[in-house]
């Protein structure tokens, strides 16, 4: 009984890794050049198809040039280069599950609105927690600049 329980967890476990993602998948690049071309590609796209990831780019750039002129230590840097990506990527996955529901529901589908409602607030949730350490990180060295 304890064997047959441990080789059910062992198959849940272990049966996505089996899973060859070419006999799925009509492209799959095993070329890194390329890969990172698709990458790029999909940076593009968001720069020029997605208003918010233009103005997060204003906005990540601005934050850099603050930063710059504050003159943060190099964790402090790590942390904001850290909490921007995030927020950039929050962004991404957005705009990919909403591509992948378009795609697969045509129809106004509850689901598909739960799906993209759920994506979009995680865009807000990681906005939020960059205002919140962009000002844990900026606010004092701002303060001890300006003489406050």
């Amino acid at each position: 009984m304890l064997r047959r329980k441990r080789d059910i967890i062992i198959e849940s476990l272990t049966s996505t890794a089996r899973i060859d993602p070419d006999e799925f998948s009509p492209i799959t690049s095993t070329n890194r050049v390329n890969s990172l071309g698709y990458a790029l590609a999909g940076w593009i796209y968001m720069l020029v198809r997605q208003k918010n990831t233009r103005i997060q780019a204003v906005a990540s750039i601005g934050v850099f040039a603050f930063a710059l002129w504050l003159g943060i230590d190099s964790i402090s840097w790590a942390i904001l280069i850290l909490t921007i990506t995030m927020v950039w990527m929050a962004e991404f996955l957005n705009a990919a599950v909403e591509a992948a529901i378009n795609l697969a529901s045509a129809e106004l589908h509850p689901m598909a609105k739960v799906g993209k409602d759920v994506a979009s607030a995680a865009v807000l949730l990681g906005a939020v927690a960059s205002i919140l350490i962009g000002l844990l990180i900026l606010g004092p060295p701002l303060i001890a600049k300006l003489g406050l």
